[in-house]
């Protein structure tokens, strides 16, 4: 086991005693019931002998030791059974407490870790993998703690027994041992491999069902089938590469246990006839009785069950070793960081934003904003204008702070956003993005997610100004209308508009428009816009949009060019330079 196992196999081992309470009793109960069962054979062995005595068969030790052999054996049923349903209800508790710190973690991690990380491959963390997890825990664990107890009680009972026929021993379990320690090594990369493969494969799947109604609209259903088939067979490859190779250990080391138990009977044999012809008299170091080579032979048996079964589920541990890894990687990602320990929050907004020669690049390698200079007055419209690429959205990560900047400044009311909290920074801004988000609940919790209280009479009023208000109340539930994932029951405009409308309802200072109105028809628009008007008074408003006809009234238009600010002012100031703007503005009615 190397230093990376180690660490999991420890940190899995603090999930376990974290529920110390419930393991403890599964600790005794395993114990009792490995206890009792060791009885079993000994009380057979006492049988044998009863009944291979010289002087006939003593039908009352017979029976008294078979019926202390029944009891045992039901005793040790019972308690394993609430053994594993004990480790079963601990299994669940330790999934639920690790499924809720990967989502608390992922919560908090910053908005790049999910640029760079395929949402399949995400839930495949928090579902795949802490599955196979659970179920290592609560079946496997329970193996290995009844194998040992078995393997430990069993030498004990044997060397009391006949201490010769235990260098059988000696002989096949180092080599069992040594067997199992090699194929783990050779098996080990290839359960993370198989981990992975389903990672990607799920990362592929999410992304185009996501994109179902675009690959029907350019019939490229047989070119996605196919990719899908190729990283579909890589999966399965990973599958039976890690199962095949994981399997073999298990039949290895029974063969190796199967031949330990067929030297024992042979050697065992061997010195009951020496016993019998008095060449091992009784009390000497070699002499046994029949009952006595039973009781060995069925001991070795449990002692080698328990070898057999760990080899064989040695498979399943290294899939939970992979899976525990993938999913401790969430768990070790370093969060967002905090902010600095004299942030202060960010109170009575007046909405003054100002970029000082700001520079930044989502890589250390590739700058993607160059020297960027500008101020937003309280109250003012900023509209951010340029062709694909050049920066806009990046400005906007910028003023909610998902990024902060490489060099230079961005100050809210002439405090650096670094010197302030996240929280009241990101509560001063509300955002209106082109790519709606809309969760499962009621059409009323949705609109009054943007301001926490609420009331009916405020959502409605909202979705009023927004020119939702009339859809909303042809549904036959009205604003109760339960909207499914992503409100995909609903028009991607109408799924739009209520967005707006949550927009409309808070009350934040500061407002962020990613082409807010790209998916609804140009009357709408033209209503929204005049809705809009009058959600901006008094807000500091930054506006993206690629229809020049919708900023034309903003206070002030930045056209940014590769990263740069290439023209600044008012559209009749920019149409009169004739410069990039008027040329992009012309070009939509051409």
């Amino acid at each position: 086991m190397n230093k990376i196992q180690k660490d999991i196999l420890w940190r899995l081992c603090k999930y376990v005693l974290h529920y110390w309470y419930l393991f403890i009793p599964a600790v005794i109960l395993t114990f009792f019931s490995n206890q009792l069962s060791l009885l079993g054979p000994k009380y057979s062995g006492s049988a044998i002998d009863a009944i291979a005595a010289e002087s006939g068969v003593a039908f009352d030790i017979v029976r008294y030791n078979v019926v202390r052999m029944l009891v045992c054996y039901v005793l040790s049923a019972v308690m394993a059974y609430l053994l594993a349903t004990l480790m079963i209800f601990i299994s669940q508790k330790i999934v639920y407490t690790m499924r809720k710190q990967v989502f608390e973690k992922l919560t908090s991690l910053p908005v790049g870790y999910f640029d760079t990380h395929p949402t399949g491959d995400i839930i495949s963390h928090i579902s795949y993998d802490i599955d196979t997890i659970n179920s290592t825990l609560a079946h496997d664990l329970v193996q290995i703690m009844t194998s040992l107890y078995t393997v430990i009680g069993s030498l004990i009972f044997m060397w009391n027994i006949s201490k010769p026929l235990i260098v059988v021993f000696v002989i096949t379990v180092p080599a069992a041992i040594l067997f199992t320690r090699y194929r783990s090594k050779r098996v080990r990369p290839l359960f993370r491999k198989r981990s992975r493969k389903l990672g990607e494969l799920n990362g592929y799947a999410e992304e185009m069902l996501s994109g179902c109604r675009s690959i029907q609209a350019y019939a490229r259903e047989d070119v996605i089938g196919e990719r899908f088939q190729a990283r579909n067979t890589d999966a399965m490859d990973a599958h039976y590469d890690a199962d095949y190779y994981g399997a073999i250990m298990g039949p290895t080391v029974n063969f190796i246990n199967n031949l330990s138990i067929s030297l024992i009977m042979i050697l065992g044999g061997i010195l009951y006839m020496l016993s019998q012809n008095g060449m091992a008299p009784e009390g000497t170091l070699f002499f046994i009785t029949l009952g006595g080579v039973a009781q060995f032979v069925q001991y070795s048996r449990k002692f080698a069950g328990p070898i057999n079964e760990f080899a064989n589920i040695l498979s399943e541990f290294q899939s939970a070793f992979s899976a525990a890894e993938r999913v401790f990687r969430i768990i070790d990602e370093e969060p967002e960081k905090e902010d600095v320990s004299d942030a202060v929050a960010l109170e009575a907004v007046q909405g003054k934003v100002t970029f000082e020669d700001v520079v930044f690049g989502y890589t250390p390698d590739k700058e993607i904003l160059h020297g960027i200079s500008m101020t937003a007055e309280p109250g003012k419209t900023i509209a951010i204008v340029g062709p694909t690429g050049a920066g806009k959205t990046t400005i906007i990560s910028l003023l909610m702070r998902f990024y902060d900047v490489t060099s230079g400044s961005v100050k809210v009311d002439g405090k650096d956003v670094r010197e302030l909290t996240r929280k009241s920074l990101r509560k001063a801004y509300t955002m209106v993005l082109q790519d709606t988000w809309l969760f499962r609940g009621t059409i009323f919790e949705n609109i009054a997610y943007g301001r926490e209280g609420a009331t009916l009479e405020e959502v409605k009023a909202a979705a009023k100004a927004a020119r939702i208000d009339h859809y909303i109340e042809s549904l036959p539930e009205g604003y109760d209308t339960v909207l499914t994932d992503d409100g995909i029951n609903i028009s991607k405009g109408q799924r739009q508009l209520i967005t707006i409308a949550r927009a409309m309802i808070s009350d934040s200072e500061m407002l962020i428009l990613d082409e807010a109105t790209s998916n609804v028809d140009s009357r709408t628009e033209i209503k929204i816009q005049e809705a809009m008007t009058e959600l901006m008074k008094g807000r500091t408003c930054f506006v993206i949009a690629h229809r020049l006809s919708t900023i034309q009234n903003a206070d002030r238009i930045i056209v940014l060019q590769d990263g740069r600010i290439t023209e600044s002012g008012n559209h009749d100031e920019l149409m009169g330079l004739g410069g990039f703007y008027s040329t992009l503005y012309n070009s939509q009615f051409q």
